[in-house]
């Protein structure tokens, strides 16, 4: 009997926003709570939204240039730290 294994292939996303704060999405999860930091929620007229390189569900791996360990509250600190433009990498 042959076993079946399947790939699931994970695709990297750049996504920049720009024009400041608020930047229109909801972070969950991080180390502190045994999970990857994950987008729930994209704000109807933000600027995630107008963007529409954003999803819910994406998985948070970088922002501005630096790669993310985990920390929910690392994430938010160079979020709130990021002035006109917010450059993400996401893994969908």
């Amino acid at each position: 009997m042959e076993t079946v294994e399947q790939l699931v292939s994970f695709h990297h996303i750049q996504v920049q926003l720009s024009g400041g704060a608020p930047w229109g999405f909801t972070l969950k999860g991080g180390l502190e709570h045994g999970e990857p930091l994950i987008i729930t929620k994209i704000e109807d007229g933000g600027k995630a939204a107008v963007c529409e390189k954003l999803k819910v569900g994406d998985e948070l791996i970088n922002i501005n240039g630096s790669t993310l360990y985990g920390s929910r509250q690392e994430a938010l600190i160079l979020i709130k730290g990021s002035y006109r433009i917010l450059k993400l990498t996401v893994r969908r």
